[in-house]
């Protein structure tokens, strides 16, 4: 072993922890490590306890083998519940919540044999006041968000895996920004219970980890699966600029169309894929839907604790009280609509490409970044995934987001996966 424990990927980790190598104590107190030299910087923790997960490690190590991620620590976004540490939504309004069990997704994890190594920082509510996190590529940049804990966690090496959310691009934004792989899955592919709703028509629980062949480790293990096999033949291509394409930076708009001719020359012609006129309407049909759902998932707080909502949240929640019902429905339509039509286009294309953001991440921490280029595929509830494979203007890290049908998850990570060797 090479590298210090807290370098290994997830997979590597498992394999010397299975071979007698390597304990999960050992590896750890590595992560602890590196979390004590560099937390004052990235801040990616809201919650973590050394001792506690120590003495958990050293259980791990004593007992029989539980499953792929024996004694592998993993990060949790600060909205999914755990019965042994404080969940606190990102909000003074449940400072040291203790929930009385763990999320759905938490005992997943804790099945397989993972280490729960803390709580990952969370923006208010998962929606968009920021958090305290920064870049760890450049603390002076935003890590994005909301799950900016989760991925800059991973990104710093603190930890192998993290668990986020996506309602609208809260995983694949921030993976992007910080440079790692992140995965979007199907919806509903992982159970939700017990982790706080925002819109419930499109959270989903999503994965953070440094290469691919982690994210498909971890997806199995939260969905009972068995990975693919690396493919066989190089994936059917098809370029998506999404209607959105505007909105990218002239760094971003160089950047695809560069892997595209990059991707092109191992997977053969690659055209370029135009979505129906009715996909026009999609943004504006996860706006509709987004804010009047999340109005109402937050009535309590509002109603006890309004004093306690930044200034940012409360403006989009009124935002959400002025939704109709009327305009709820014909945004559910219009989403109904385009998911049966990109049935249609995936029938020709294992894979699409598109931007994962407008460009790398922001400077400054008053906002997350814009999510343009994720709410689309978000609201449409097809799985989707990040590879980093650029970097921008600055010198911070871009990602490649690929899109794969619903339900086509693993075939999606192997094509990431596959990609990501053709790019570097």
């Amino acid at each position: 072993m090479k590298k210090p424990p807290h370098e290994l990927s997830a997979t590597e980790a498992a394999a010397e922890i299975a071979a007698g190598r390597l304990t999960s104590e050992a590896l750890v107190r590595d992560c602890l490590e590196r979390i004590a030299e560099r937390e004052e910087t990235v801040q990616a923790w809201a919650y973590f306890n050394a001792e506690s997960v120590i003495r958990a490690a050293r259980q791990i190590d004593a007992g029989p083998r539980l499953g792929p991620l024996h004694g592998i620590p993993v990060g949790l976004k600060d909205i999914i519940e755990t019965c042994d540490m404080p969940t606190e939504y990102g909000s003074p309004i449940y400072a040291g919540n203790r929930p009385r069990a763990d999320a759905a997704c938490v005992v997943m994890l804790r099945n397989a044999g993972a280490v729960i190594i803390g709580k990952t920082v969370t923006v208010e509510f998962a929606v968009r006041h920021p958090g305290k996190t920064r870049n760890p590529h450049n603390p002076a940049h935003t890590p994005g968000g909301s799950s900016s804990g989760s991925a800059a966690a991973v990104a710093d090496h603190m930890v192998p895996l993290a668990l986020g959310t996506q309602t609208g691009g809260s995983t694949i934004r921030p993976a992007a920004y910080c440079g790692i792989v992140g995965h979007k899955p199907s919806y509903n592919a992982i159970n939700r219970a017990g982790v706080k709703p925002v819109a419930e028509s499109f959270d989903t629980v999503g994965l953070m980890a440094r290469t691919a062949q982690d994210a498909r480790l971890l997806f199995s293990v939260m969905t009972s699966t068995k990975a693919d096999p690396p493919l066989e033949r190089a994936p059917r291509i098809g370029f998506c600029r999404t209607p959105q394409w505007k909105h990218a930076d002239a760094a971003t708009m160089e950047a695809l169309e560069t892997a595209v001719s990059v991707l092109s020359r191992a997977a053969g012609p690659i055209q370029e894929v135009t979505l129906p006129p009715a996909f026009d309407g999609m943004l504006n049909a996860h706006s509709a839907i987004n804010e009047y759902e999340q109005s109402r998932a937050l009535s309590y707080e509002r109603r006890h604790f309004p004093g306690q909502i930044s200034a940012t949240l409360r403006e989009l929640l009124e935002k959400g009280d002025q939704r109709s019902y009327a305009d709820y429905v014909r945004g559910a339509e219009v989403a109904a609509e385009c998911r049966q039509l990109l049935k249609h286009v995936f029938a020709g294309y294992d894979v699409l490409v598109a931007p994962s953001a407008t460009g790398e991440a922001p400077q400054g921490l008053e906002t997350t970044g814009k999510s343009v280029f994720n709410r689309m595929w978000t609201a449409l509830h097809v799985p989707t995934v990040t590879i980093p494979v650029f970097k921008g203007p600055s010198g911070l890290p871009m990602g490649l987001q690929l899109v794969g049908a619903f339900g086509s998850d693993q075939k999606l990570l192997a094509c990431a996966a596959w990609a990501h060797r053709a790019l570097t």
